[in-house]
């Protein structure tokens, strides 16, 4: 089954996708999103993983980077995210020089 939907997947964004060119209001789009979701979690937990993504995609969605759990980036923080320092603004490196 997961061959199939990976089979799918990768037909609706060659063909399907380029159409609509780039709305998604969350990276990465949601057919990108979904061919990960079953390529990394198998068909039934990628499956629901989509559909919950689909659910959040809506015209008063903020959107925004939303990556597939387990996904590495998902997991490192953000180096230029001030607000994981204790000093905003400030350089890591030179806190407390």
């Amino acid at each position: 089954m997961k061959h199939v939907l990976v089979l799918l997947l990768r037909g609706y964004r060659a063909v399907v996708s380029p159409l609509y060119g780039q709305v998604c209001r969350y990276y990465p789009s949601c057919s990108a999103y979904a061919l990960e979701a079953v390529e990394r979690h198998g068909a039934a937990r990628g499956t629901w993983l989509t559909v919950r993504r689909l659910g959040r995609c809506h015209p008063w969605a903020e959107g925004g980077v939303d990556h597939v759990p387990g996904h590495q980036a998902a997991a490192d923080p953000d180096p230029y995210d001030v607000h994981d320092h204790q000093t905003a603004g400030t350089r890591p490196d030179t806190q407390g020089a």
